[in-house]
Order: C-alpha cells, then structure tokens, then sequence
C-alpha cells in the first residue's frame, strides 16, 4: 500500500510522497474555481468527475463563489495578488477584457479543442490575436422565462409588443398571481430590463455599439438606450412585482416561475440549467420569450456567450490545468455539460449536436434562431460593461432613481471602465 504525508512549509503546500510500497507517480492536485449557480455547480462536478476517471493522478478541487459585483470582485483580486485558482470560470465578452487578459491569462489558442469551436465564441475570448478561454455551455439568450399553465389558463398571447407584455401582466395580477418575479437579492439579476433590450435598442440605432465604445454615444442622450431603464420602472410603478423584491433569490424567482407563483421571471436562459437541477418536476412548465419592444415586426432576441473556463499565468499547474479545460472545451466536454443541465441555446462545439428532447424554454429560443432576429448582447460586441450597473437597476426596479439619473449614472460609470481599459477618445 502507499503512503502519502502533506506537509506546508512557508504558506505553499509542498507534497512529500513517502512510499512504503510500490512505483512512485506524480500526482497533482487542481483548483478550480466557480460561481455557486446549481447548474453551475453540477456541470463542474460532472466534468471533473469524468476527468478524474481518465486522469487518475489528478484531483481537482471545486471551490464556489457567489455571483455578480461579489464575485467579480473576488476573481479581480485573486488574479491581481497572485492567488487564482489553477482553472477558474468567468464571464466571455468585455468583462473578460477588464482582466487585462495579455497579463493575467495563460494563452490557449493551441489547445486541440479550439478547433471544434464556433468562432462566434471565439471572438469573445480573444485578444491581441490569442484565445484564453474554452466555453463552458451552449450559447443561452435573455428575455422572458414565463409559466406556460398561467398563459393557458387565462388566454394570454405570447408578447411581441412592450403594451402587449404589460396588458398581460395585468391580467395575471386581477387573476392574483404575481406578474413579474423579481430577485434583487441577487443583484445582477435586475440587469435583465436593460441588457436584454438590446436587441430593440439595436433595431433602432443600429451604430450603437461601435459609438458607444468610441465615446460618440450615451444611453442618457440614445432613446432606445434608455428604455431599458424606463421599462424597469414601468413594472414596479404598475405594483407586478413580488412583495419581497428585495429580499427574493435568484432561486426564489426560479422557484416562483417555475410552480406558477409567478408569471414572469426576467433572466438568462442559462436558468433551464437550474430548473432542471432544483425544480425537475416543473421544467416542461417554463416557456421563454424575447423582450418585446415596440414593433412586433421587429421583435428579436438579445444573444449571450456562454462563461469561459481560464488558466492564470501564475498557476504552478499550468500544464495540468491546460489539458483539463481542454477537455472541457472538447466535444465530449460539451455533451457532459449538456447531459447534465440540458441545453440552454445552441451548441458552440463543433459534433456537440442538442438533444432531440430540449425543454420548451429552449425549443422557444430557436425561432429566432432560425429567423436570424438575434444580435449578441452589447457586452460582446463592445468591450465596455460597467460594473456598477446591478446596483443601478436594483436602485430603479425599487423605484429608489429615475431612469434618466441612472442612465446618466450608467454612463459615468461606463466611462470608469473605458479609461481602465484604455480606450481611445475617453
């Protein structure tokens, strides 16, 4: 039998195998680091369950963090002392830029995997020409998970209008339920008004992006910009929402659309994960919408990336952890993470096809898919997003600031973070 003793000498763990019996073999021990979503959760344990099996000399070591401001803040500072984890998992898009990704993130573009890869995510996890992450997911879009028995029961169409949204959500209030879940517990999930508008924001000032980012537009002098903001009070203004908005959890909003406490929950589709993990019984209950804008002609969905697994430059395990995201990335990696949360929009690896059965949340994405009424959300097609925007719109979905001094506010902010990245002409 083998023996092994752990010994910590100047605050770095240094293994010293002292073998009784049998060959010496290298063993090396990962961390990895990922947010505490449930379907998060049990991906990454399903994925380094498999690796562990094909890999027997290595041990992976999941830790959670929270979400949002809290857990941007944690990976920020881990990758600026010096203490990231061997593989970590964070948002693609511009908030993988703030990271200074040429100076903290180890280059992956060789990995087999990549090859297999829809460009469509590696363009969010590029820079300077070098890809650093490997996607964790499907892609996933934002817009209107809502519960399909409520809809049935009282005749309700399903919105391709912002007025056609709210005379739903008045119906569903006279019927005594609740009309729009919100969770501002959980602050990033009162972002989903503004960011998933941006498809109509898009429709109506189609150079926004490209002006945003080079300081020539403002969401407090665009119109369509603002009425993300403006759409948020509407509905706290109207009394739709939960009595305790601000102390109901993400899972509590999940729960609540999914039992049919509430009609509407604003979210990511990267929620059917969830759904399937905490509430099994009720997924096929759950439809998803686009936001509805003004023009029903017009009506289209606001497209996210998936999260991107990374490796930090200090890791002393770089090999080790190198070889398991490219497992992650790979075909075999994707099914693992579509087998155990479903699929949660299109797959982005090449040979990961979905499976026939998706839930009706997902099966509802893809006729705008298929109709090409998409567009990523701005945080992939702009390298700004500023971090202060949760806190903002829990401000204006508790009617606590104006949509016209928040998005003044927004824009300050955005400011912040384009300087940070030195941008030119801010």
């Amino acid at each position: 039998m083998t023996n092994r003793i752990k010994v910590i000498l100047a605050g770095a763990s240094v293994l010293v195998a002292l073998i009784a019996a049998g060959p010496l073999h290298a063993e090396t021990t990962l961390s990895f680091l990922i947010d505490n979503s449930p379907d998060t959760v049990a991906a990454a344990e399903a994925l380094v369950a498999a690796y562990e099996k094909i890999a027997p000399d290595v041990t992976i070591e999941i830790e959670q963090r929270p979400g949002g401001g809290e857990g941007d803040n944690i990976v920020k500072t881990r990758l600026a002392t010096g203490e990231m984890s061997d593989v970590f998992l964070y948002n693609s898009g511009s908030l993988m830029q703030a990271l200074k990704p040429a100076q903290t993130l180890a280059d992956l573009s060789d990995l087999s995997s990549q090859a297999k890869v829809d460009e469509s995510f590696k363009a969010v996890v590029r820079a300077d020409g070098k890809l650093y992450g490997v996607p964790f997911g499907t892609a996933m879009a934002g817009g209107i998970l809502y519960n399909r028995k409520i809809y049935q029961d009282l005749g309700l169409p399903v919105p391709k209008r912002w007025a056609e949204f709210m005379a739903n959500n008045e119906k569903v209030k006279a019927a005594g339920k609740v009309a729009v879940a919100q969770t501002y517990r959980d602050t990033w999930t009162s972002q989903l008004f503004v960011l998933a508008d941006y498809y109509n924001l898009h429709q109506a000032a189609p150079n926004f992006a490209n002006d945003y980012t080079a300081n020539k537009a403002k969401y407090a002098t665009t119109p369509a910009a603002m009425k993300g903001f403006e759409r948020l009070k509407e509905v706290h203004d109207a009394g739709l929402m939960n009595e305790d908005f601000g102390a109901a959890s993400y899972d509590d909003g999940l729960r609540m659309v999914a039992t049919g406490e509430a009609a509407h929950y604003p979210m990511l589709t990267f929620a059917v994960g969830a759904l399937k993990q905490n509430y099994p019984e009720n997924l096929e209950g759950v439809g998803f919408f686009a936001q509805p804008g003004d023009d029903a002609a017009k009506n289209g969905l606001t497209v996210w990336m998936p999260p991107a697994l990374y490796v930090p430059l200090a890791s002393q395990n770089a090999d080790e952890a190198r070889k398991f995201v490219d497992f992650a990335g790979s075909v075999e990696g994707c099914k693992i993470m579509v087998e155990t949360n479903t699929a949660q929009g299109p797959s982005l690896v090449d040979g990961c096809a979905l499976p026939a059965d998706v839930p009706p949340a997902v099966k509802d994405m893809l006729p705008y898919f298929e109709a090409k009424a998409t567009t990523p959300a701005l945080e992939f097609v702009s390298p700004i997003k500023g971090p202060a925007l949760e806190q903002i719109t829990v401000e204006v979905g508790s009617g606590i600031r104006q949509p016209a001094e928040a998005a003044a506010l927004y824009d300050d902010d955005v400011r912040k973070q384009a300087k940070q990245l030195g941008l030119p002409n801010w």
